[in-house]
């Protein structure tokens, strides 16, 4: 969050580096909830309903990295 939201007050060159930060602080929470998944720490039900929003939040924010690229 705090990474989208510096992001979102940067310029181009800038809000690339955050929204970095973010996707790859992202792919670390959904790695660390697919271990807990994994240990049986979470049931299958649980490991559903947290991982979809996560998947959704990593479209938009990929979204958002094209967006900055340089063409």
């Amino acid at each position: 969050m705090q990474n989208v939201f510096i992001a979102s007050r940067k310029n181009r060159e800038y809000k690339k580096i955050y929204l970095d930060k973010a996707s790859d602080k992202l792919d670390l929470l959904k790695f660390l909830l697919q271990i807990a998944w994994e240990t049986s720490v979470l049931d299958n039900k649980k490991y559903i309903s947290l991982s979809q929003p996560l998947v959704e939040i990593g479209r938009m924010l990929g979204g958002w990295q094209k967006q900055t690229k340089t063409p």
